[in-house]
């Protein structure tokens, strides 16, 4: 049975003094989520064209889009809206394909007037880019101070506690990016470069996120937890033992163990 999506309402005097006029829980209803990674990965671009036409949102930003964004050129049009492909990198935005409206900034940093100034939002998304950043905290606020009243904030992360993360987390920068690039082939520095992981505030949790989002002033948050991952595939026992407490993690929703999550929420 699928799991439903947790919606967090935040407190009254929070909410936005010009709400959307859909509900992250609304948005996200006819998406019929399968809780599992292989789900996740195939239909995020799908989820937010959903969420991007569901709330009318008619100025993007992909956060952390560098080289490789999230939507082709060939995309850019049929997706009705303007969009910003995001770097912290000049170097990423400069290997992108001409045609990309860009902006160069930490989303974790000291934000300028002028990035505020031309922000205004209506739906910003990332895609394993939050886990990058040393203050989780810090990047929500800094989103929140990018969107448009009623806009929208969605992170796809990798999760603590999925054993590979945490291992991610506990091994040294240079041992961990070794590993990564042992076991996938196309993650090196030219075409897929590995970052340093920090997971900072990237858990599947609502009781955890959902106080430090309301702290910030979004009005409501909604995590969206994902099951199993393939970083034992190259190992059959490991593989199947883990593929069975999988099965048995979704089926009662144990968000201790979820490998990775959409993190949305809404100013």
């Amino acid at each position: 049975m699928p799991i439903a999506a947790e919606l967090v309402r935040l407190p009254s005097e929070l909410r936005a003094a010009t709400p959307r006029a859909v509900t992250l829980k609304d948005a996200f209803a006819p998406l019929n989520v399968e809780h599992n990674e292989a789900w996740a990965w195939a239909n995020y671009e799908r989820v937010v064209r959903h969420l991007a036409g569901a709330s009318g949102a008619k100025k993007l930003i992909e956060i952390g889009g560098g080289r490789d964004p999230l939507f082709g050129r060939a995309a850019l049009t049929e997706l009705g809206a303007e969009l910003t492909v995001n770097d912290i990198s000049p170097v990423e935005l400069a290997a992108l394909p001409k045609g990309y409206r860009t902006a160069c900034f930490d989303i974790a940093g000291d934000l300028t007037p002028e990035e505020i100034a031309r922000g205004g939002y209506d739906l910003a998304f990332s895609r394993m880019v939050f886990e990058h950043v040393a203050d989780g905290q810090r990047a929500w606020e800094n989103l929140f101070r990018l969107l448009a009243p009623g806009g929208i904030g969605l992170a796809f992360v990798p999760t603590l506690y999925a054993f590979p993360f945490v291992a991610n987390w506990l091994l040294p920068d240079d041992f961990a990016a070794r590993i990564v690039k042992l076991l996938y082939k196309n993650r090196t520095d030219n075409e897929d470069p590995v970052f340093p992981a920090r997971y900072s505030w990237t858990v599947a949790s609502e009781s955890r996120l959902a106080p430090m989002l309301s702290k910030i002033g979004y009005r409501d948050a909604m995590v969206v937890p994902f099951y199993g991952h393939g970083y034992y595939q190259p190992f059959p026992i490991v593989r199947d033992i883990h593929a069975k407490f999988t099965e048995i993690a979704r089926a009662r929703d144990w968000r201790f163990f979820a490998s990775y999550a959409y993190i949305a929420a809404q100013k």
